[in-house]
């Protein structure tokens, strides 16, 4: 894969700074193509994240959210059972994962469920009253009707 050097770009950028780190950390990040994801716009300012965690229970996943990052791990207790599992087919995998996903600026976690194998992680984007965008009204100066004198 071919590297991408952004370093010329820093000194004739002011702010954008977190832009070229970003772009530094995707570079070289290999695609992960397991547990297969959804993400999916469910409104406005809503999505949601299915992942397929076919064979793992609650209590075998964890849910981690900070700064503008989501990581979501998964992994099967051992298994201490005398009686070995003997399988035909696996195509069950089982095996540990750990996805991350990057989030915009004041998106959250709302909450999240395992539903059919699936794990739903609800998303809402809640832009404080300060950021958001708001109508500014124009002042007129108070119209004066002037007395003149008809001849």
């Amino acid at each position: 894969m071919a590297t991408y050097d952004f370093s010329p770009f820093y000194r004739s950028t002011v702010g954008f700074d977190r832009l070229f780190n970003r772009l530094d950390s995707l570079v070289g990040q290999e695609a992960k193509s397991y547990p297969p994801y959804n993400i999916e716009k469910t409104g406005d300012d809503a999505y949601r994240i299915s992942i397929a965690v076919a064979g793992f229970a609650d209590g075998d996943i964890a849910i981690e959210s900070r700064e503008n990052g989501l990581v979501v791990k998964g992994a099967k207790a051992s298994e201490t059972d005398d009686k070995a599992r003997e399988f035909l087919h696996r195509g069950i995998a089982e095996r540990a994962f750990e996805l991350r996903f990057q989030l915009a600026e004041y998106v959250e976690v709302a909450g999240a469920s395992l539903e059919n194998g699936l794990l739903h992680i609800e998303l809402k984007r809640e832009i404080p009253e300060s950021k958001k965008a708001r109508q500014i009204p124009i002042a007129t100066a108070p119209k004066t009707i002037e007395n003149k004198q008809v001849n």
